[in-house]
């Protein structure tokens, strides 16, 4: 093939319109539907840290799964081990000791927002409990998972509030300022007791569903903190 023929080949390849199907196969979208952005009061950890600024030290709570830690790997495990296609596993003391004691150390990763958010806390010389809606276990690491995972050269013991008390209780009784979660009942009893509530993203991957509608009760939601 001459140099001119391989040329003229390009430039009739180049000249080829694209197939477009005939049918609706794609489903597309209105300018209305693309300019359209839901309310939200989009905040990140410096802007969180600025608003602060002036405040003396103060206690501020978090959530754990899907907010400090993403734990999807160890509750997956757990759905697989203590009851295949079934959330029976929830109602197993066997697989929350499971989880608390052994996967957590090992399998859960810790988020990149909530190191952001510790250390902030950290150098303000706030208060931090971790709280979760977990059963309690004895000789529970999720304590010590956490405490290495962000590392933290103290830390209050993790809160679990499964059973007869509450999240709502523990809040109100340590007068906690700021409470950080992912869930709707998060910012419901952020809410409740009177403290600020801010939501972190839960990755798409997770697998607590359905997920939460973020920004549904007015609450700052930060920026890319799905991981």
């Amino acid at each position: 093939m001459t140099f001119l023929t391989r040329n003229l080949a390009l430039l009739a390849a180049l000249a080829v319109t694209p197939a477009y199907a005939d049918d609706a196969s794609f489903s597309g979208a209105t300018t209305d539907q693309l300019a359209h952005h839901d309310p939200i009061h989009w905040v990140d950890v410096g802007q969180i840290e600025k608003s602060l600024e002036g405040k003396p030290p103060m206690t501020v709570g978090f959530d754990i799964d899907d907010t400090v830690l993403f734990s999807s790997p160890c509750f997956f495990y757990g759905q697989q081990k203590y009851s295949p296609g079934k959330f029976d596993y929830l109602k197993n003391q066997a697989f929350w000791d499971d989880i608390n004691k052994n996967c957590d150390i090992n399998y859960s990763i810790p988020k990149d927002v909530a190191a952001k958010l510790i250390a902030m806390h950290s150098k303000r010389g706030d208060t931090i409990y971790f709280i979760t809606g977990r059963t309690q276990s004895e000789g529970e690491r999720v304590t010590e998972t956490i405490k290495r995972d962000f590392s933290m050269e103290k830390i209050n013991p993790v809160v679990f509030t499964a059973g007869d008390s509450t999240k709502t209780t523990f809040l109100k009784d340590k007068g906690v300022k700021i409470y950080y979660g992912d869930a709707d009942g998060d910012m419901k009893q952020a809410i409740e007791v009177g403290a600020r509530p801010i939501r972190v993203l839960r990755a798409s991957n997770t697998t607590y569903k359905p997920m939460p509608k973020n920004g549904a009760f007015g609450e700052e939601v930060i920026v890319d903190s799905d991981h």
